[in-house]
């Protein structure tokens, strides 16, 4: 048993020498996916900024923040700076800490009442009482389409759903960023490391 043990451990380090030039890649991949969703959400922010910043700061139909202005300014700042840093992979790692943060203050102020689930599916694992009572909700949206809509137009894009808008983004988003303040840009695929191997290491 111990010699097929061994084996195995071998066998997994001679695939991980095999795979030293590409393991930039995941790293890569993780912030390319990251850009266009934090570009979005910060160019949104900075588009409507006065609306942003009193959602933030308004208790009785927002966020209920202190002093929302800063909040809104650090918030799109992250995103928008974040999106562009993540795109070339310079300064992955520091860049990464301010998003996660983000992602945490929306998973808690935005989601955190609304369950785990995006997209309400009763059948799902973390269905909640809102995601069950969505059910009949669903069905009698069709129902209306079905009856008094185009239902096939209107569904040609894509089935009509319930936005649950939980945590479930958020938190995807944070473990992706977490991952890339461990990894890094990325060997080869970021500023990060072309940056590493141009200046001299500080003694």
């Amino acid at each position: 048993m111990i010699d097929v043990f061994n084996k195995i451990r071998d066998l997994q380090a001679a695939i991980g020498r095999l795979l030293i030039p590409f393991e930039g890649l995941p790293s890569l991949a993780l912030r390319l996916y990251l850009v266009p969703v934090f570009w979005m959400a910060g160019s949104s922010k900075m588009l409507h900024f006065t609306d942003t910043a009193a959602w933030f700061g308004n208790s009785d139909w927002g966020l209920g923040l202190p002093f929302p202005y800063v909040m809104a300014f650090l918030a799109t700042a992250a995103e928008v700076g974040g999106a562009a840093l993540l795109l070339v992979g310079f300064a992955t790692r520091w860049i990464s800490v301010p998003l996660a943060v983000t992602m945490l203050v929306a998973a808690r102020t935005v989601h955190w009442s609304n369950g785990w689930q995006a997209i309400a599916d009763a059948s799902a694992p973390f269905a909640n009482e809102r995601v069950a009572d969505s059910v009949d909700k669903l069905a009698a949206a069709r129902s209306i389409l079905e009856t008094h809509g185009n239902y096939d137009w209107l569904t040609s894009s894509g089935n009509v759903v319930v936005l649950n808008n939980g945590i479930e983004f958020s938190v995807t988003y944070l473990i992706m960023l977490l991952a890339l303040i461990v990894m890094g840009g990325g060997r080869y695929v970021s500023a990060d490391y072309w940056l590493g191997r141009a200046l001299p290491t500080a003694k």
